[in-house]
C-alpha cells in the first residue's frame, strides 16, 4: 500500500480510538458528576504537550470544525426545548441571553483591565470571551436527572441565546479598528443588533420553511429526513451568516421552531440529531483542548490570572449581575441563586478565545490561555456542584426518561388526526393525580400509560407521576384548543 494509504489509515484508527475513549468518559462522568467535556477538553490538552505532533493542527482548521459542532449542538438545543415551553419564558431568555452577556462581558472585562492590567481593548475580548456559559456541560453534569419547572427553561434559553449572543459582541469589538469613544460604542452595537436581528429572522423563516417542507416532500427512505434536516439547519446558519447574521441564533430559533409538529419520522429525527449533537460537543472539546500548550502557561501567567478571572467570573460577576437582573422574574430566591451560579462555561469561550488569537489582537495569547483556565475551573468544579447547589436552592429535578432500546410503534401513511404524545413533567397539574381527577376538556381523554417502560392500561384509579408518558386522543370534531395537553400534562 502506498503511504498516503497507510497514513489515512493512522489518521482513522486515531479518531475511532479517541471517540471510543470520549464514550468511556460518560459513565465515569455519571458516577463524579464531573462533566464530561471536562475529560475530552483536559485529556487533548494533556496530549497535545506530550504527543507534539497532535498540537500542530492550524487553529483555523479548529476554529470551522468547531463552529460546524456548534451548528448541531445549537439545533439539538432549541429542539431540547421546543417552542411551546421557550414561549412562556422568552422575554425572560432573551433579557439573561442578550442583555446579560453584554453586562457580564463590560463587567469582566473593567476587573480585567483593572486587575490584570490588560489594556481595555483586550480587557473588554477577555470579558466577552468568558460571558457565554455552556448547556451541554450542565446536562453533563447534572447526569440522569433534569431541571424541571421555569428555571430549566431559562437555564437552557439563556446559554442557547448568549453563545450567538457573545460572538455577535465579539465580531463587533473585533472590528472597532480605529474607532473611540461614542463612535466605538455605536459601531459594537450596531453589529450586535445587526447579527441578533438577521439570525433570529432567518432562523424563524428558515425555521418554517423547513417544517413545510418536511411536511409534504417524500423521500425513498427513513434515514433520509434526518438528513434533510441536517442540510437544512447547515442552509439556515449559511444563510445567516452571508447575510451578516447570527448563523448559530438562526440555527438555535430552527430548532425550537421545529420541535413539538408533526413531522414523519419525528423520532428518528431527535435520535439522529441528539446524537449528532454527543458527536459534536466530543469533537468541539477534543479539537479544542490540542490547540492549548499547558507548558506555555507559566510564561503566560495564565494560571494565577485564570485563578483570579476564575473567581470572579463565576462567584462574583455572574451572580451579582443575574440577580439584579432576574428580580422582574417570577422565580423564588432559590431559583434565582441556582440560576445565577449554574452557567458553566464550556466551548463556545475557548473558540471566542481563538477568534481573539486569530484577529490578531494584543495579548491573544494570554487572553486564550486564561479563558482555558477559567473554563477548566467551571466545569470541574462549578460544574460538580450542580446537583448539590440544586437540591440545597430547592430546584426541582426529575429522573430523565430511562433508556428504552426496544421500540414498540405503529406507522401512518399520513399523518394521525387525533392523537397526541405528552410527558409529564415536573410542576404539571397531572402529577400524583389519578385519572378520574384529571380535568381534561371535552373530546380529549388518555388511552395509555408508559412508565418506565412498561405499558399501562389507564384506569379511572391509576395515579400519574412524573415521567410518565401518555397516549391521549382527541375528537377530531371537537373544538379543544391546541395547548390543551400541555396545560395539564405538561409542554413536551
Amino acid at each position: 500500500m502506498t503511504h498516503e494509504v497507510v497514513t489515512l489509515g493512522w489518521a482513522v484508527l486515531l479518531a475511532g480510538a479517541v471517540m471510543a475513549a470520549a464514550l468511556t468518559f460518560h459513565p465515569v462522568s455519571e458516577r463524579t458528576r464531573v462533566p464530561a467535556p471536562a475529560f475530552f477538553l483536559l485529556a487533548a490538552a494533556l496530549a497535545s504537550d506530550l504527543l507534539p505532533g497532535m498540537g500542530h493542527i492550524p487553529i483555523e482548521t479548529v476554529q470551522r470544525v468547531v463552529t460546524v459542532a456548534l451548528i448541531f449542538v445549537l439545533l439539538d438545543g432549541g429542539a431540547s426545548l421546543g417552542w411551546r415551553r421557550l414561549r412562556p419564558s422568552l422575554t425572560a431568555a432573551s433579557w439573561l441571553g442578550l442583555a446579560g452577556t453584554v453586562a457580564i462581558a463590560a463587567a469582566t472585562g473593567a476587573l480585567a483591565h483593572g486587575l490584570l492590567g490588560f489594556d481595555w481593548h483586550p480587557a473588554l475580548l477577555l470579558g466577552i470571551a468568558l460571558a457565554p456559559t455552556d448547556p451541554a456541560a450542565v446536562f453533563s453534569a447534572l447526569g440522569r436527572k433534569e431541571i424541571g419547572g421555569r428555571t430549566g427553561v431559562l437555564l437552557n434559553g439563556e446559554a442557547g441565546l448568549n453563545d450567538p449572543a457573545g460572538i455577535a459582541l465579539l465580531a463587533g469589538v473585533l472590528e472597532i479598528g480605529g474607532r473611540t469613544g461614542g463612535a466605538a460604542v455605536g459601531h459594537v452595537a450596531l453589529v450586535f443588533a445587526e447579527q441578533i436581528a438577521v439570525g433570529a429572522a432567518i432562523g424563524v423563516g428558515g425555521g418554517l420553511a423547513l417544517l413545510r417542507l418536511m411536511q409534504h416532500i417524500r423521500l425513498p427512505g427513513q434515514g433520509l429526513y434526518s438528513l434533510a434536516v441536517m442540510a437544512g439547519a447547515l442552509m439556515i446558519y449559511g444563510l445567516a451568516t452571508v447575510a451578516q447574521g447570527s448563523g448559530f441564533l438562526a440555527v438555535f430559533v430552527t430548532g425550537a421552531v421545529l420541535a413539538g409538529h408533526d413531522v414523519p419520522f419525528e423520532r428518528e429525527i431527535e435520535r439522529f440529531h441528539d446524537a449528532l449533537a454527543s458527536l459534536g460537543e466530543i469533537a468541539a472539546f477534543t479539537a479544542l483542548g490540542l490547540t492549548i500548550t499547558l507548558s506555555d502557561f507559566g510564561k503566560l501567567n495564565a494560571w494565577s490570572d485564570g485563578a483570579v478571572m476564575a473567581v470572579l467570573t463565576l462567584l462574583v460577576v455572574r451572580p451579582v449581575i443575574l440577580m439584579l437582573m432576574l428580580q422582574p422574574v417570577r422565580l423564588r430566591t432559590g431559583e434565582r441563586v441556582f440560576l445565577s451560579l449554574a452557567g458553566l462555561k464550556g466551548a463556545v469561550p475557548i473558540l471566542l478565545g481563538s477568534f481573539v488569537v486569530t484577529g490578531h489582537a494584543s495579548a491573544g495569547g494570554s487572553i486564550y490561555a486564561i479563558v482555558f483556565v477559567v473554563v477548566a475551573a467551571s466545569i470541574l468544579v462549578q460544574g460538580s456542584l450542580i446537583p448539590w447547589l440544586a437540591r440545597r436552592c430547592g430546584v426541582p429535578m426529575q429522573e430523565a426518561a430511562p433508556l428504552r432500546p426496544w421500540p414498540l410503534g405503529v406507522r401512518f401513511r399520513s399523518p394521525p388526526q387525533g392523537v397526541r404524545r405528552s410527558r409529564i413533567r415536573s410542576g404539571a397539574p397531572a402529577v400524583d393525580r389519578k385519572v378520574s381527577e384529571l380535568d381534561l376538556p371535552e373530546g380529549l381523554w388518555v388511552a395509555l400509560v408508559i412508565r418506565n417502560g412498561t405499558l399501562l392500561t389507564p384506569r379511572p384509579g391509576t395515579r400519574l407521576s412524573i415521567g410518565d408518558e401518555v397516549v391521549l386522543i382527541v375528537d377530531p370534531s371537537s373544538d379543544t384548543p391546541e395547548d390543551a395537553v400541555d396545560k395539564v400534562f405538561g409542554a413536551g
